[in-house]
């Protein structure tokens, strides 16, 4: 759905540099159906795989009967090693009126783009789909208790948010909503703590978070340890409180990554079955993407976190500009990188931006990273000229 707003913004950039041709409306149904066909590919091609290397596949809830035994299917089943990796589902608004709301899932199951849409929530979940939304050219508002993607780094959050409403996505920051109401017709209101209805809209969606799918698991049977979210408490080898159970991706509460959760799951394995007595994920220096409008991309530690962590021994340097095509375009926005830099060597920690190619940009950076790079590091690395990528390597 990115990608489809993507190619709705090259539209609209075309035009404005001078194309003949005006940007024309998704074919929604259309789409859907090649994306639906595209992930039911997928589906199956986990499934063969799954089938050429020998693993049964039970289809079936399972639950606990004790740390080595699940029963599923009216079968039971033992184990020394169990992993644990339900996932997570999208949190619940537990408000007034709260089910008239859909969340995550409920935007795929959209047959249609709706024309006036409300987006609770100010996380990656919630930015993403507000910019699809708006970019596929439906009205959008968008309600946050506290500013923009709050764990990533600030400066992020607020570039991301004037660039939104520059958009034309109408935003309420620190506007806690109390409610969702149904009117006229199918229409849909939201009361907020502004003392104001909102509204109407086609759709509201709320992108709060998500839960630990851990309920139905009857993990105190095992004696396994949740923590106050419902997550599994998992150590730094993914290990839980009891012996033999183990914990991977959303469900044990740390970082709500698919290839964190793949990358961990290869390092369980590799220290259960591969004789590598210390393998473990190393969790720090993740580099980390959301898919709004303009991409913003983030690996390493916050201005904040480097702060707090290394003191007056922190240099930021920054870096704004406008893209090229924006400015043939006269679109508006500049785009920003920052480099967290420590220590007399300026070693960088942290490296974040906002601006079009972040998505892809971020892989190669956060290897520099996870090397050890330092700013003269960059400094020395010549440029490639005209990108934005080049920003990172000219920065003073």
């Amino acid at each position: 759905m990115w990608l489809a707003a993507e190619l709705a913004e090259a539209q609209r950039l075309a035009v404005a540099a001078g194309f003949d041709s005006k940007p024309g409306e998704l074919d929604w149904a259309a789409f859907v159906a090649r994306r639906d066909a595209y992930v039911l590919r997928a589906r199956q091609s986990y499934a063969n795989r799954l089938q050429e290397l020998g693993v049964r596949v039970v289809p079936a809830h399972a639950r606990f009967l004790d740390a080595h035994t699940l029963r599923a299917d009216a079968r039971e089943y033992r184990a020394p090693h169990i992993v644990v990796a339900t996932g997570s589902r999208p949190r619940a608004l537990d408000l007034p009126g709260g089910g008239l709301a859909i969340d995550s899932d409920g935007f795929f199951e959209l047959a249609a783009r709706p024309s006036r849409v409300g987006v609770i929530g100010g996380g990656y979940i919630a930015v993403e789909l507000a910019g699809v939304l708006r970019a596929l050219g439906a009205r959008v508002e968008l309600f946050s208790r506290s500013r923009l993607l709050s764990r990533f780094d600030a400066d992020l959050g607020h570039a991301l948010g004037a660039m939104m409403q520059r958009d034309g996505v109408i935003r309420h920051e620190r506007c806690a909503v109390r409610g969702v109401a149904s009117g006229a017709g199918s229409a849909l209101w939201l009361d907020c703590a502004d003392h104001e209805r909102h509204g109407p809209y086609d759709c509201v969606i709320r992108a709060i978070g998500r839960v630990p799918n851990t309920e139905a698991l009857t993990l105190d049977e095992a004696g396994v340890r949740l923590g106050g979210e419902g997550e599994v408490v998992t150590d730094d080898y993914e290990n839980a409180n009891v012996a033999g159970v183990y914990a991977l991706g959303d469900v044990n509460g740390k970082r709500a990554l698919t290839p964190v959760a793949i990358a961990a799951g290869r390092a369980l394995a590799d220290r259960l079955f591969g004789g590598s007595a210390d393998a473990h994920l190393d969790y720090a220096c993740i580099p980390s993407v959301v898919f709004s409008h303009p991409p913003v991309g983030s690996v390493g530690l916050s201005e904040a976190e480097a702060r707090a962590h290394f003191g007056d021994a922190v240099r930021v340097r920054r870096a704004q500009f406008v893209p090229m095509l924006w400015a043939l375009t006269g679109r508006e926005g500049r785009t920003l990188m920052k480099l967290v830099c420590t220590g007399a060597d300026e070693r960088i920690v942290g490296l974040h931006g906002i601006g079009p190619g972040m998505d892809e940009m971020l892989q190669g950076f956060a290897v520099a990273l996870r090397m050890g790079a330092r700013f003269e590091d960059f400094r020395r690395t010549v440029a490639i000229h005209p990108t934005s990528a080049e920003e990172f390597v000219t920065m003073s």
